[in-house]
């Protein structure tokens, strides 16, 4: 049975090395796969899924009003798809999750999404809010935090190293995002220790 499935992470987890490494496994074996990335990312009008140990692939992009049941209809019927992978997925409508969902429940294709869970306020992306509600499977992929707890907050940070509080959830900015621990993430964000008369425990 295919399914829908959402792996989710803090910021430099690795999320696209798995997704490339995955989508690799079924090209070697003669199967063929359907890439895509969020718009925001592109270079040129150009789609490319990359990771930080510098393998890149080639993708297709999705923007935010776009049909993905139609277009990945369309391509299945031009050729088989065995597996769609969808990077940056926290980008998402929740039109667009259901739409994925469609692809594995009506097309039987496996649908592979990797992405962000939450933003530097700490706040749920809506696509992956989304993909926590309606996914089939669920994968945390782990990283840590500087001192070596599982990381799973993002901190934006400014280019004097200040955390960024404020501000649009989607900035492609050169802003450095940096994954840390809840505690840590707390800290640097100014949300510890707490503000007020009213913060005794009781």
């Amino acid at each position: 049975m295919s399914k829908l499935y959402f792996s989710y992470a803090a910021m430099n987890a690795g999320k696209s090395t798995l997704l490339l490494q995955a989508s690799y496994n079924y090209v070697e074996r003669g199967m063929r796969t359907l890439l895509f990335t969020s718009a925001l990312y592109a270079e040129g009008g150009v789609g490319q899924i990359s990771s930080r140990i510098g393998i890149s692939v080639d993708a297709e992009l999705y923007a935010a009003g776009d049909d993905l049941f139609a277009r990945i209809k369309d391509e299945a019927e031009s050729a088989k798809i065995d597996c769609v992978f969808v990077d940056e997925a926290q980008f998402l409508t929740a039109e667009q999750v259901w739409q994925l969902a469609r692809v594995a429940d009506r097309l039987k294709i496996p649908v592979m999404c990797f992405g962000l869970r939450t933003d530097f306020q700490g706040k749920l992306f809506p696509g992956s809010s989304e993909l926590l509600a309606v996914a089939d499977e669920l994968r945390e992929i782990r990283t840590i935090c500087y001192c070596g707890k599982k990381a799973s907050m993002v901190v934006r940070r400014n280019a004097e190293g200040g955390a960024i509080t404020e501000g649009d959830q989607v900035s492609i900015e050169k802003s450095v995002y940096i994954s840390l621990c809840r505690k840590h993430w707390e800290e640097e964000t100014g949300r510890w220790p707490p503000k007020g008369p009213h913060h005794d425990g009781h």
